[in-house]
């Protein structure tokens, strides 16, 4: 299923890397948020190509084109369990991290639809972010918006 978005990884990370299944789950759950209200506003994904650019430490282009293959594993997964469990051995900082990231996603448009939230909220529950923290990100990403 996200052999396409791997083979592309490949060229970036080598796959025995412990980053590589990392990246491919947080690349995943950035491109749910664009597509989680059935409209990926260009704001939207312009928000994960910059995220992408300083997580991978990549330049625009390659963020670009991870950003679009992405986007092609999203459409064809059943769950975004498929990407949460390629996160279970990040720290408990770094959840946070992915899921302020969502936040600053979702917000890229100007406004929050209830299924970006539920969405955001389901991946902090299977991330086993706190409520404290889930509410707090939210609140210092809409802060700074």
């Amino acid at each position: 299923m996200i052999a396409k978005i791997k083979q592309f990884l490949n060229t970036m990370i080598p796959p025995e890397s412990p980053e590589f299944d990392k990246t491919l789950g947080i690349v995943c759950l950035l491109c749910e948020v664009c597509v989680a209200d059935h409209d990926s506003a260009s704001e939207e994904e312009a928000a994960v190509i910059h995220t992408l650019q300083k997580l991978l430490d990549i330049e625009p282009q390659k963020a670009s084109e991870l950003l679009q293959v992405g986007m092609k594993e999203v459409s064809t997964s059943n769950s975004v369990f498929d990407f949460t469990s390629q996160l279970g051995e990040l720290d408990s900082h770094a959840r946070i991290g992915v899921i302020k990231a969502m936040w600053e996603i979702a917000y890229a448009d100007g406004h929050l639809d209830e299924m970006e939230e539920a969405l955001i909220r389901k991946v902090a529950s299977l991330l086993y972010v706190n409520h404290s923290d889930f509410i707090k990100t939210k609140l210092s990403v809409l802060s700074s918006h």
